[in-house]
């Protein structure tokens, strides 16, 4: 017999689903919101019933935006000969809070892996070349993660835009070998985008 409640129990293990939420931080997220005001909680409720439907995909970066185009590729202001090619949306504000890139991004959606039948057709790469020539890029800033998909996938990118006469380049080994973009410290990102190399 459980001394949980079922209501609280169905709870933990929704919340346990999500990235880096464990049972336990599960449990104390619960028991925080049975304490917080009812207000507060429908207003986290509707905030995420809202979120999947007034949300859509950058028709040119392929973002996760309430905008198309995105606001990053309706600002006039950012250098539009750099395009830094990302593997997800999380990875964009990443990159923003360094400071040291103004340009815009591609959003692949994933990276190549056989093993798990994820191909080049499955990911937004074959846009790339498009916008090389649509926007006039002079350069391509590989930030795909540094793993072994992260790695192939950039090599894949790489032969597809170097014969279209763009310098591509790859963040610098500052960051870990295995470890995603989305968690790196805002010092070693910063660190990656200004020792990146050619590639």
């Amino acid at each position: 017999m459980s001394v949980t409640a079922e209501p609280i129990t169905r709870v933990v293990a929704a919340l346990s689903k999500l990235p880096g939420i464990g049972p336990k931080s599960a449990q104390r997220l619960v028991y925080h919101l049975l304490q917080s005001s009812d207000q507060d909680v429908e207003e986290l409720a509707n905030s995420l019933l809202a979120l999947k439907g007034s949300l859509t995909l950058c028709s040119k970066c392929f973002n996760v935006s309430d905008s198309d185009p995105c606001s990053i590729c309706a600002d006039y202001q950012r250098d539009s000969a750099l395009l830094c090619v990302v593997e997800r949306p999380a990875d964009i504000p990443s990159v923003e809070r360094t400071g040291k890139y103004n340009g815009l991004y591609h959003v692949l959606h994933g990276a190549l892996s056989p093993s798990r039948g994820i191909g080049p057709d499955d990911l937004r790469i074959r846009e790339i070349a498009l916008r090389v020539r649509q926007i006039g890029v002079q350069e391509v800033i590989l930030a795909t993660n540094p793993t072994v998909e992260g790695e192939a996938t950039a090599m894949y990118v790489r032969q597809q835009v170097s014969p279209l006469g763009v310098r591509v380049s790859r963040l610098a080994r500052g960051l870990p070998f295995g470890a995603d973009i989305e968690y790196a410290d805002d010092i070693t990102l910063g660190q990656a985008f200004d020792s990146r190399q050619g590639f």
